[in-house]
């Protein structure tokens, strides 16, 4: 019976037509304004600002040719070593001689290049195919150490040459030494696969490594240059590491891409 006779009296009583009507609040407009002036800024942004992003990828300090494996083409036992590790060989000469059933044979380089680890010594027996020793693709000893990064196929297309590169040296402390810098200078023209990366670097590990993900493109990074240093190299903390770096020394980069206006992402 209450309800009822609330409504009734409601129905009985006149119309309110004289009380202005409130379409919004103060405090709403103030947000509404708020709102419309943070879109216009990020529109404008979008347009005239740049966000930079960064490309990891794995990779390892060698010479320009890389290196090459050399191995046996005859079976038979190891009687002399003639070079040593480090020494600067030319095209055909003699690194190890070997007794076969025809007589004493040398092996010999097919290329020139400095000697890195030589895996046959003295007494040992080979077998055809059997691995001899390694040698670094150099036509001498002040040729330039580069890095070498694989970046996975479909990421390669947003590195361009002349972005710069910064390179964790693996064997150099990152909080004491910073990392060292790099600009790319050529990318690959398509994947590669392990075996193609184990003959250039002269390690099967690293080429599984490089290829877990599928066949990687091959890019080459150019290492900035600084004589106060004693690596020779700049790096991101004045004066470097106190020593040198040498090849097959494995670095993890991070190639710095072109900086691009937010608009562009939703671009086709």
């Amino acid at each position: 019976m209450q309800f009822r006779q609330k409504a009734l009296s409601k129905l009985q009583s006149p119309e309110e037509l004289d009380v202005p009507v409130r379409f919004a609040r103060p405090q709403g407009r103030i947000v509404l304004l708020v709102t419309v002036v943070v879109m216009v800024a990020a529109a404008v942004w979008s347009v005239t600002g740049t966000v930079s992003s960064k490309l990891d990828a794995p990779g390892v300090l060698t010479h320009g040719q890389g290196t090459y494996l050399l191995q046996s083409p005859v079976a038979g036992q190891v009687t002399e070593v003639l070079a040593k590790e480090g020494e600067l060989l030319g095209a055909d000469e003699p690194l190890v001689r070997v007794r076969t059933e025809a007589g004493v044979t040398a092996i010999r380089t097919v290329a020139p290049g400095r000697v890195t680890t030589v895996a046959a010594g003295i007494g040992s027996v080979v077998t055809a195919g059997a691995d001899v020793a390694l040698l670094e693709r150099v036509r001498g000893p002040d040729d330039p150490l580069v890095a070498t990064l694989y970046v996975p196929g479909a990421e390669s297309e947003g590195v361009s040459e002349g972005d710069p590169v910064d390179l964790t040296v693996q064997s150099v402390s990152t909080q004491q030494y910073g990392v060292l810098r790099g600009t790319v200078e050529s990318v690959g023209r398509s994947p590669r696969g392990a075996e193609q990366i184990a003959s250039f670097v002269g390690d099967a590990r690293l080429a599984e490594q490089f290829t877990r993900d599928g066949p990687p493109v091959a890019v080459r990074v150019r290492l900035e240059k600084s004589p106060g240093t004693e690596s020779g190299l700049r790096w991101s903390v004045d004066g470097g590491p106190p020593f040198g770096l040498e090849s097959s020394t494995t670095v993890s980069g991070a190639v710095r891409l072109d900086s691009q206006h937010p608009a562009e992402w939703l671009l086709p």
